[in-house]
């Protein structure tokens, strides 16, 4: 199974929220891997695996080095589209998918964050949204509390629907702390669209990561990944 990981908006918690459930699965000795679709501003390896590493405690994979785990990297942090675009190239997302199958064959479980939000532009044709509607995953969504963040949630819900894409759950990003009256309405409006969609109301609240060389605290994502 593989679950993408998707979220609000850029910088919304996508990378800590795939550590903290890679962390989740590898505790019940589940096998599984993260991927990392696209990853823009880096070259040679993604900085965003490594941080899934170090917040699950895994070492670096025998598919890191195979290049199954990021199999799209560009060096100019912009959408994937544009970054492809500045080096003269395109996403290959037949070699994203080949790659993610792979990772799935092999280990049964794919934990795969995208770039950016929904609608970032793979193509001038192809958003991520329509990628993951094709590839058939569900969708695990990012997001949070803070002011404003009630609109980009629904969009994105109302995006993952009108595409027939299932969403798994919500994983709510609480830091930093938002408004308490603000959070509490972001979270029901969230849950009840959930619901009016068909899809299970799941939320699972996603801690501040502690200090460096302390372990983080772990959220029970059995409502999402079962």
């Amino acid at each position: 199974m593989t679950y993408c990981i998707g979220g609000i908006d850029t910088g919304i918690g996508k990378t800590v929220a795939t550590g903290l459930m890679y962390r989740w699965l590898l505790a019940r000795k589940r096998d599984a891997i993260t991927v990392k679709l696209v990853q823009t501003g880096n070259t040679g390896f993604s900085e965003d695996l490594l941080e899934h590493r170090r917040i699950a405690g895994a070492p670096e994979q025998p598919e890191d080095a195979e290049g199954l785990t990021a199999p799209q990297i560009f060096s100019f942090p912009a959408s994937p589209a544009l970054a492809a675009a500045r080096e003269g190239r395109s996403v290959d997302t037949d070699a994203i998918l080949r790659a993610v199958q792979e990772c799935e064959r092999r280990r049964g479980t794919v934990l795969a964050e995208t770039a950016g939000g929904l609608m970032a532009p793979l193509s001038a044709s192809m958003s991520t949204a329509d990628f993951i509607a094709a590839a058939g995953w569900p969708l695990v969504l990012v997001s949070c509390g803070r002011l404003g963040s009630i609109n980009h949630t629904l969009l994105s819900l109302e995006c993952a629907k009108a595409r027939g894409i299932r969403v798994a759950g919500i994983v709510w990003n609480a830091f930093p702390a938002a408004d308490p009256e603000i959070d509490a309405d972001a979270r029901a409006a969230a849950l009840g669209f959930m619901s009016r969609a068909g899809w299970n109301p799941a939320l699972v609240e996603c801690p501040a990561l502690p200090e460096p060389g302390r372990s983080p605290e772990l959220p029970d994502f059995s409502p999402i990944l079962g």
